[in-house]
């Protein structure tokens, strides 16, 4: 009889609210107030879920990790609605409706320790006009998308960095694909820990720059998660991404072990790679250049990933683009890479 009664108190306990209480709240934002992607719009003629509130709602039911409340009015994020969630994940588009009090409060709470932050695919196509305390919210996320040349289905080769971490542990440590891939300007690598990247040696499409796909940011004790994936509807149905979401909202708040400590020195490496690979190098050649990089002053490194950085803005195509700025500056940081992975 003990047992039984031992046995209904752990039950009754599950199924209390102060069990369900201890789940992680998610308020999901998926607003467009410019282009409006596959997983974020309703069905047509209907105010039902979009795909990618139905995924979440569906994940959050099978974790059993926590719950979600799915919105697209920024308007619903107060500093008032931060004391009632937990993570707060954004697939959005455009200037939202933030006022400069939320911004300045979602900012806080994060640095706090209170919040965690998730962006997934366009978040990084998101700004408005800030000025407050704190960071822009471009700043805050670490990027602000600059194109896209790797468009919906581009087959593209995805690598892991910055060691095992658990919001990418869902994928290979490097795995072919097929998504919409972002570069970015305002892109700052001293400032994120790199979790995967594209590899220009087995991708078709290349750029002489990194870029990178997944980062993950300490902001006082709050943490922040950033990822491109997700442009695709079929990129939600993938069993492994929605893993990752899971893992990363675990993290965000707290329910995860694992720092996020930059890694700017590896994301250099990896810009030179991208540069190596852009001038048709074999692979042999560019991993046997790498290792030598890697021995590289790490002011060098991170000078050198600068100026193949710094080639984008000028790339050939582009309006403001300049074809023998970019030629000349191309030239130049190729010829100081190969001389100083001579053997």
């Amino acid at each position: 009889m003990g047992r039984f009664l031992a046995l209904a108190a752990v039950l009754f306990a599950l199924s209390s609210p102060a069990f369900a209480a201890d789940k992680i709240r998610v308020l999901y934002l998926d607003q467009s107030v410019g282009f409006r992607h596959a997983p974020v719009t309703r069905p047509k003629n209907s105010n039902g879920p979009t795909q990618s509130e139905r995924v979440l709602a569906e994940i959050a039911a099978k974790s059993g990790a926590f719950t979600v409340e799915s919105t697209q009015d920024a308007r619903t994020i107060t500093p008032e609605k931060l004391k009632d969630i937990d993570v707060l994940a954004f697939y959005t588009t455009g200037a939202l409706p933030i006022a400069p009090q939320a911004w300045a409060a979602i900012q806080s709470w994060v640095e706090s320790g209170k919040g965690g932050f998730v962006g997934l695919h366009s978040a990084t196509d998101t700004a408005w006009p800030y000025d407050g305390p704190g960071q822009t919210y471009t700043a805050f996320i670490n990027g602000k998308f600059a194109g896209h040349p790797w468009t919906q289905g581009t087959p593209v080769t995805i690598q892991a960095l910055g060691g095992i971490h658990p919001t990418t542990k869902a994928w290979p440590a490097r795995f072919a694909y097929a998504e919409e891939i972002y570069q970015f300007a305002d892109y700052d690598p001293a400032k994120v820990r790199a979790l995967q990247a594209l590899d220009f040696t087995d991708t078709v499409l290349k750029r002489p720059w990194f870029i990178p796909i997944t980062w993950a940011r300490e902001i006082g004790k709050g943490r922040l998660f950033s990822t491109s994936l997700g442009h695709t509807p079929s990129t939600w149905d993938d069993p492994r991404f929605r893993a990752q979401i899971v893992d990363a909202i675990r993290w965000t708040a707290h329910r995860m072990p694992g720092g996020a400590k930059p890694n700017p020195d590896e994301q250099a490496l990896w810009a030179l790679l991208s540069l190596l690979a852009y001038d048709n190098r074999p692979k042999a050649e560019v991993e046997t250049r790498l290792a030598r990089l890697a021995k590289a002053d790490p002011a060098w490194l991170r000078d050198t990933a600068a100026r193949t950085a710094a080639l984008r803005p000028l790339w050939p195509g582009k309006p403001d683009s300049d074809r023998t700025r970019f030629d000349a500056a191309y030239k130049a940081v190729l010829q100081d890479v190969l001389a100083k992975s001579e053997g």
